[in-house]
C-alpha cells in the first residue's frame, strides 16, 4: 500500500489515503462517501439531516476506562486514536467536561490524520477550568466554555463564554447544552465517560462509537455508567456494525434504531 508523506503511517490501519480523502470530500460536499465496510461509520457525519451527536468511548473488553488508580493512557491502540481524530476532523464542535480537561489537559485538535480541527466545547458548570489548560491558551482552533449565569471566570480574551442556568442538581443540562450549540451541525461528544452517559441517558446522542481493546484491568470506573434497570427488556439494544481496527474493535452503534427484544 503507498501512503502519502503527509499522512501518519497508523492511518493505514484504518484505510488508505484515497478513501480517507474521499470522506472528506464527501463531507464538503455534504454527501455520504461512496464507500463500504468501516467508511460508512463516517456517512451520519458526511451528510446529517439535523444536528447530530456522535459519542465516542475507549475501554477494555471488561468496560473499564482506566484502573482503579487512573492510569488511562493508553488503553486503545494507535489505529484507535487515528479513528477519534477522524471523528474530530468531521465534526463542527468537540464537547468534553471539565474533569476531562483537569485530568488529560487535552489539545482536541486533529494532529494524526488529514482535516481540519473543529470548535472545543468544554463544560464547566462551577468554573473549575485550570488557569494553564493547554487549549485556553494554543488558540489552535475556536474554544467555548459552557458555564453557569453566576460563574465568574477569568479566561483570555478569545475564548467565548456561554452561560446557561443549571439544573436542579446543580449540573448543566443537555438540553440547554445542545440548545446552546445550535450553531454547530455534527457535534462530538469526546469525554468523559459522565458527560457521553448523560447525553445517553438524556435520549440526545444518535450514535455511539466504543473502541474495545483486548485487555482485561478487572478494577476501575467503566465507560457507560447510566441509571439501573429492573429488567432486561428495558435495556437498550441499539443496531451496530462491527470494525477491527488494528488490534480493537470498533463498535458503531445507532441509538436511534433499536433491535426487536
Amino acid at each position: 500500500m503507498n501512503i502519502e508523506p503527509s499522512v501518519p503511517k497508523t492511518i493505514a490501519g484504518l484505510m488508505n489515503c484515497a478513501e480517507w480523502q474521499a470522506v472528506l470530500d464527501a463531507w464538503k460536499r455534504g454527501a455520504a462517501p461512496d464507500a463500504e465496510g468501516y467508511v460508512q461509520a463516517f456517512s451520519p457525519l458526511c451528510a446529517p439531516e439535523r444536528q447530530t451527536f456522535v459519542g465516542q468511548l475507549g475501554q477494555s473488553i471488561d468496560g473499564r476506562i482506566a484502573t482503579a488508580t487512573g492510569d488511562s493512557f493508553y488503553i486503545n491502540c494507535q489505529e484507535a486514536l487515528d479513528h477519534l481524530h477522524c471523528l474530530r476532523a468531521l465534526c463542527d464542535a468537540v464537547v468534553v467536561g471539565v474533569g476531562t480537561v483537569v485530568a488529560d489537559n487535552p489539545q482536541l485538535t486533529v494532529r494524526r490524520v488529514p482535516g481540519d480541527s473543529a470548535s472545543r466545547v468544554i463544560i464547566d458548570p462551577n468554573g473549575r477550568i485550570p488557569k494553564d489548560a493547554r487549549l485556553l491558551h494554543d488558540e489552535a482552533a475556536p474554544t467555548i466554555v459552557l458555564t453557569r449565569d453566576r460563574v465568574t471566570l477569568d479566561l483570555p480574551a478569545h475564548v467565548e463564554v456561554r452561560r446557561l442556568p443549571e439544573a436542579d442538581d446543580g449540573r448543566l443540562c443537555c438540553h440547554a447544552i445542545a440548545e446552546a450549540l445550535s450553531d454547530f451541525k455534527r457535534i462530538l461528544i469526546e469525554g468523559g465517560a459522565c458527560t457521553v452517559s448523560r447525553f445517553i441517558d438524556c435520549g440526545l446522542l444518535d450514535r455511539l462509537h466504543v473502541m474495545v481493546a483486548p485487555l482485561i484491568i478487572g478494577a476501575g470506573p467503566t465507560g457507560i455508567q447510566l441509571p439501573p434497570l429492573n429488567k432486561l427488556s428495558e435495556a437498550h439494544r441499539p443496531m451496530a456494525a462491527m470494525h477491527q481496527l488494528g488490534t480493537d474493535w470498533l463498535l458503531d452503534l445507532d441509538l436511534k434504531q433499536e433491535l426487536p427484544h
